[in-house]
């Protein structure tokens, strides 16, 4: 695996190469999710997305990877640049859309946004505006699976800051102890906002980290979609087999600045422009037949414009009902 400042040029994961149809599924993802963050970049300049919006420019191929190793009835936990999460766990575009632009058709009734977004139905335990807040819950789902003695996995999706966080050492500690079914799911996009992981850890190769509490590490390119499909379907195996928690670290770069007001000036250029030769949903578009990238893309674009026009058709969330749900509880 390549330093800190330059791409990985891929590693060799020792399996089959991966069915045609689940290259297809993830490119549908990664595609999905590109399109989405900068159909939504556009309506946040706009003035139709309200607060903050974060990216996960470039680093579409690990939760499009990492969603394709687990089912349906497979937990995951999120962060407050999930969009890609989502998408790649089955999420609507239309009530995606909507919960970002705050309409009452939105997963969470608008009330939610772009860093809060969950769903019930796909088994998406949710985003979170603090970093590192979804690996605790992440390992209590874990705890729960375990209780009720279910195959079910969970994976956890947190960044390179989010693992300076004690809740990642309890959690992974915990985890280990009661070999619960969960993957720890490091994207390594190299800065936790403006800092740079090479000022905030001793060993960048954060994957070492696992093994301190009996946890295996993986070190992964988190640019390729197949590399990381086949780790985690490894990961998800042993934890079905119940043999507990695996650390992924995947290796990725952002494309931007931590938010979409954010122009990255503090970003190494060199290192930005190495990385973005290898864009995620290139490399996964030259490994499928141009016919499907054809169909694929068509549709997502459908989709997509069709999102916008549901989310600036839907109404805007009721104060009465707010009120009324709040007295509920």
């Amino acid at each position: 695996m390549a330093n800190q400042s330059s791409a990985p040029k891929g590693a060799a994961t020792g399996e089959a190469a991966v069915d045609e149809k689940i290259l297809r599924e993830m490119y549908r993802n990664v595609y999905a999710t590109r399109q989405f963050e900068l159909t939504c970049v556009t309506l946040y300049r706009q003035g139709l997305i309200r607060g903050y919006f974060h990216p996960y420019l470039g680093e579409e191929a690990i939760a499009a990877g990492a969603c394709a190793a687990i089912g349906r009835d497979d937990y995951i936990v999120s962060t407050h640049r999930g969009h890609g999460h989502c998408i790649s766990k089955g999420a609507d575009l239309k009530l995606m859309m909507a919960e970002i632009v705050g309409r009452a058709t939105g997963y969470c009734k608008g009330r939610g946004g772009s860093m809060h977004i969950s769903s019930k139905l796909d088994n998406n335990l949710g985003a979170n505006g603090i970093v590192g807040a979804g690996i605790p819950i992440a390992t209590g789902a874990g705890l729960g699976i375990r209780v009720k003695g279910s195959r079910q996995v969970v994976i956890a999706f947190f960044s390179d800051g989010a693992s300076n966080n004690g809740v990642f050492a309890e959690s992974i500690n915990l985890a280990s102890v009661f070999q619960l079914p969960v993957i720890y799911m490091l994207e390594n996009n190299h800065y936790a906002v403006s800092t740079p992981v090479e000022c905030s850890a001793g060993d960048c190769n954060l994957a070492n980290r696992g093994p301190a509490y009996g946890v295996p590490g993986v070190c992964i390119d988190g640019n390729d979609a197949e590399e990381v499909y086949l780790t985690t379907k490894q990961a998800v195996e042993r934890a079905r087999r119940g043999e507990g928690p695996t650390l992924i670290e995947a290796k990725t770069y952002r494309h931007g600045g931590h938010h979409v007001n954010d122009p990255g000036l503090y970003m190494d250029q060199e290192a930005l422009a190495s990385w973005k030769a290898r864009d995620p949903v290139n490399l996964l578009r030259a490994k499928i037949n141009d016919v499907s990238v054809k169909q694929i893309e068509a549709k997502v674009d459908a989709e997509v414009a069709e999102a916008v026009e549901f989310a600036k058709n839907s109404p805007e969330p009721s104060v009465e009902e707010f009120l009324a749900s709040i007295a509920d509880d």
